[in-house]
């Protein structure tokens, strides 16, 4: 049996509980997928976004109604090494890949070489929004998984002074019909890690040029974030259950205020 075979068995047999029923759960729950759709698939070739695009390949093939998928992978500025590094998990889990250029990096090294990062992912967004149009795509899918949703929900808590969490779904502001989804929302990244490990597979840690030459990952705020969740996980091992849920069960009548639509309520209002 070839070996990206193998790889997609592992997907449905040996991780179904872990990866497939969550991915599956995720797009029914918060129906991020639909007839007829047609999605791009973006991959930066970490562990989540070719995850992603396996399971999306998946579902067109056992799925139980028609859509299409174009796996798209964004070069900002990558070293030849791990563009080869993409080329070659590309072929070995069979994904076809279109790459398309983009001189990122160099822009954001000129503009905002000492804080790159916010300017980065916005540059990122544009252009892979632009690219979407470009392909005739109504969605835009994205590797983003469970663990993402909790730390983004603490540090917007300890960091952003408000109450808010990463969303399965969202409408563009930009780009009119388009919409981003993340169908790995409900997928822990210790799995994924496991079933990089069961399969022996090697993808990017981090491309990013910025990361390479400085201290701004090793200090970053989500790495502490990460290293506070495991630490309470020893205390609570239901512990990033319980945050996520808590998402999901926001209690208006005990909070002091709340934002909708970019209006103020506070208790005071209906006391």
């Amino acid at each position: 049996m070839e070996i990206y075979k193998e790889i997609e068995k592992s997907i449905i047999k040996k991780y179904r509980k872990d990866i497939w029923s969550k991915f599956v759960k995720a797009v029914q729950e918060y129906e991020l997928i639909k007839e007829n759709d047609k999605i791009m698939v973006c991959i930066s070739g970490g562990k989540d976004s070719f995850l992603l695009a396996k399971c999306i390949q998946e579902l067109i093939k056992h799925g139980k109604f028609r859509f299409e998928a174009k796996f798209v992978v964004m070069n900002p500025g990558y070293k030849e090494s791990n563009i080869e590094l993409i080329k070659y998990n590309a072929k070995l889990l069979n994904i076809p890949i279109e790459i398309f250029e983009s001189d990122i990096f160099s822009v954001v090294d000129k503009i905002s070489s000492e804080n790159p990062c916010y300017l980065c992912a916005r540059m990122r967004r544009g252009f892979l929004y632009n690219k979407a149009k470009e392909f005739g795509c109504n969605k835009i899918a994205l590797g983003h998984h469970l663990s993402d949703v909790i730390e983004t929900t603490l540090l917007s808590m300890f960091y952003g002074a408000e109450i808010k969490t990463m969303m399965p779904k969202l409408h563009s502001t930009n780009f009119e019909g388009i919409d981003l989804i993340r169908p790995l929302y409900l997928v822990l990244e210790k799995d994924i890690i496991s079933w990089v490990g069961s399969n022996n597979l090697k993808f990017l840690n981090c491309a990013c040029k910025f990361t390479e030459k400085s201290s701004i990952e090793d200090n970053s705020k989500r790495k502490e974030i990460k290293k506070l969740i495991n630490d309470l996980k020893k205390i609570n091992p239901n512990i990033e259950h319980n945050i996520f849920k808590s998402m999901d069960n926001v209690n208006l009548n005990c909070v002091l205020g709340y934002i909708k639509d970019n209006k103020k309520e506070t208790f005071l209002d209906n006391y």
